[in-house]
């Protein structure tokens, strides 16, 4: 069966109402093609739209499987599993009195003046229109934070998003809102039940009320035959604390789009990726930094290490808006090539309208330095290992930049897996 949307009865009018304008958008909006500059190098045929199917409500083995998996951090303040979109398990530890933490369905319900106000308000600006449209229409789970004025949570919340079945498709949201001086961290996985080709959809909205601190982690690891896209969207007020870490380590071809919009005084927005391509793997990244208010910085820094006939495309932009004074911003990406056949595309660009800013972007490619790998084996460290060790080194300060020991260690976690598979 194709996809078609299945809305709610218990949903809100406003959002049936949006729901139903998305589905008619999505039919109604061409699919990309490679002549628009938002998908240069990158091809939205890659989705085979026309093979995919609304994921079946899972079977007990199959929850009960992806819930004994869904364990990462040995800490957590809340853990919520999902498995084709149906909440498969949910249980907090050290949530603070007063804090949000609760399925989109519920949400919905419960808190229906706060999402209308915060939930996808923002325009697609990179390219993913008719897809954002697809993600309403067919949105039906996620989870929505909301930390109330003064409050910072312990723990990072944890969610894990499976896919199962044959081309199913799943549409994951998260929609984080911390009022002024809250603090919050937000760990997103991405994955898949079996190595069946699948899709996933997700959308992140993150708000950061004056003085707050938001981090956000999403973990793509789905099926080497899978499609990810992932559209995100930061909001960071007067002298809030905004960082997004992206870890790209799964599916045959993943898209990611991250905008941040800093709209108030002194705001900050730290943008980090960590991408390990291998085979044919694509990974295509686009980002924006809009800067709209004065004495704010943000800093973007991918890092992408490239095997086998993989590719990466990454294509960002830094917006300085009149009056936006004393902007400083920067924009670096790092492409480290351990194959001939590898490619990595780059297009950094600033758009300043603006006087007394610092803005600067820069993108290097190149192969794992021969320097450095004879240093190593000078001290009888085999070739395979070396490069390993010289590939975990150039990750590794992206990855300290999140701040959070535990959640880095996880990381760490992670890359060591596909280290494995790449052995």
């Amino acid at each position: 069966m194709p996809l078609s949307p299945a809305l709610s009865t218990s949903a809100p009018a406003w959002f049936k109402e949006r729901a139903t304008n998305a589905w008619s958008q999505f039919q109604t909006l061409p699919l990309p093609s490679v002549r628009d500059e938002n998908w240069r190098y990158s091809n939205a045929k890659s989705i085979p739209l026309e093979s995919l199917a609304n994921a079946d409500v899972p079977d007990s083995d199959v929850v009960k499987v992806a819930v004994a998996a869904s364990v990462e951090l040995e800490k957590w303040s809340a853990r919520l599993v999902f498995v084709n979109d149906c909440l498969a398990a949910s249980e907090s530890s050290q949530l603070p009195a007063g804090v949000i933490c609760v399925p989109f369905s519920q949400a919905l319900e419960q808190h229906s003046d706060a999402m209308r106000e915060h939930f996808m308000q923002r325009q697609m600006q990179l390219g993913s229109e008719k897809f954002a449209a697809l993600h309403l229409a067919m949105l039906k789970a996620g989870t929505v934070v909301i930390v109330p004025r003064g409050i910072t949570v312990p723990a990072p919340i944890e969610v894990f998003h499976w896919v199962s079945g044959e081309n199913a498709a799943i549409f994951p949201h998260t929609l984080v809102i911390a009022e002024d001086n809250a603090a919050v961290t937000v760990v997103d996985h991405y994955r898949s039940c079996t190595s069946e080709a699948g899709f996933s959809c997700a959308v992140a909205d993150l708000i950061g009320k004056p003085g707050s601190h938001v981090t956000y982690i999403a973990c793509q690891e789905m099926s080497e035959e899978a499609q990810a896209m992932h559209l995100s969207s930061t909001v960071a007020g007067k002298d809030a604390q905004m960082k997004s870490f992206q870890l790209q380590l799964g599916a045959n071809w993943s898209r990611s789009e991250s905008v941040s919009d800093l709209v108030g005084k002194g705001a900050r927005s730290d943008m980090l990726s960590v991408s390990l391509p291998l085979g044919d793997q694509i990974v295509d990244q686009r980002t924006l930094q809009n800067h709209k208010a004065p004495n704010a910085t943000s800093d973007l820094l991918y890092k992408n290490a490239l095997y086998d006939s993989s590719r990466t495309v990454f294509s960002g932009l830094i917006t300085v808006d009149e009056g936006a004074h004393y902007t400083d911003a920067y924009q670096t990406c790092r492409n480290l090539l351990n194959s001939d056949t590898a490619e990595a595309n780059s297009l950094p660009g600033l758009e300043i309208n603006a006087d007394q800013v610092k803005c600067s972007h820069g993108s290097t490619s190149g192969p794992v330095s021969e320097e450095e790998l004879f240093y190593l084996k000078a001290r009888g460290i085999p070739d395979n290992e070396a490069r390993r060790l010289i590939v975990l080194g150039f990750a590794d300060d992206v990855i300290q930049r999140i701040g959070n020991d535990a959640i880095e260690q996880m990381i760490h976690a992670r890359v060591e897996e596909k280290f494995a598979r790449l052995g």
